[in-house]
């Protein structure tokens, strides 16, 4: 992180941790097939150990695409709950509904930006990417449709790889300790990949040490025409 990072020289809370959720993968029929899926998350009350990979009792199903050190936890503020409420005209919400490890509040993505360090209980995490919804976002809304509005609503949420392990708990505080500088918020990332931009703002993107590699290398093809 050195140069890469402005130490903060207060240690305001940023945001709570209101719910953490995991859940194992599961294999349902969808579509006339059967395919795992580890979407469905459930909260968990009590210390919950964060490790390199996922917190204890969670998993991934596919992990070519899901899960790993740059996606150890996925995180998704509360408030976008109400956002999501009216658009559906439901109200049979939980937390964990999209898919999410750790339900937040006051941290939301034109706020947090690619870099981004934060102080969650005894662990720390760093951002790393938004969440580009697959269609077993929509196994979980029951609605095949859904992971379209998601992803053009831009109420992504964003990744975490965990720098330091530790336990966590529903109620935690979270601090931001480093603020990535010269960085990018996660939703104008997420913009610039789903919806374009400019070349300059690629080579911006491509240049975020913290940035996944995978997401990096779309920028980077972009920047030499060899992807979309």
């Amino acid at each position: 992180m050195t140069g890469h990072a402005d130490k903060l020289s207060s240690n305001a809370i940023d945001g709570t941790l209101i719910s953490i959720n995991v859940g194992l993968p599961r294999e349902i029929i969808h579509g006339g097939r059967a395919v795992s899926t580890g979407i469905f998350k459930a909260p968990v009350a009590g210390p919950v150990r964060l490790g390199r990979l996922n917190l204890a009792g969670d998993g991934q199903a596919d992990l070519r695409v899901h899960g790993g050190t740059d996606k150890a936890v996925y995180a998704y503020p509360f408030e976008h709950y109400a956002f999501w409420a009216g658009e559906l005209a439901r109200n049979d919400f939980s937390h964990g509904q999209f898919g999410e490890n750790f339900t937040t509040t006051g941290l939301l993505e034109d706020e947090v930006c690619i870099g981004d360090v934060f102080a969650i209980g005894e662990a720390r995490v760093q951002v790393t990417q938004p969440r580009s919804p697959c269609f077993k976002l929509g196994i979980r809304m029951g609605d095949d449709q859904f992971p379209a509005r998601f992803a053009a609503a831009n109420r992504t949420g964003f990744y975490l790889r965990v720098l330091e392990e530790g336990s966590v708990v529903a109620g935690d505080a979270i601090e931001r300790v480093e603020r990535a500088a010269d960085s990018m918020s996660v939703r104008d990332v997420f913009r610039l990949r789903h919806a374009g931009g400019t070349r300059a703002e690629y080579e911006h993107a491509a240049r975020l040490p913290a940035l996944s590699p995978s997401w990096r290398t779309v920028f980077e093809k972009r920047l030499t025409g060899t992807s979309n």
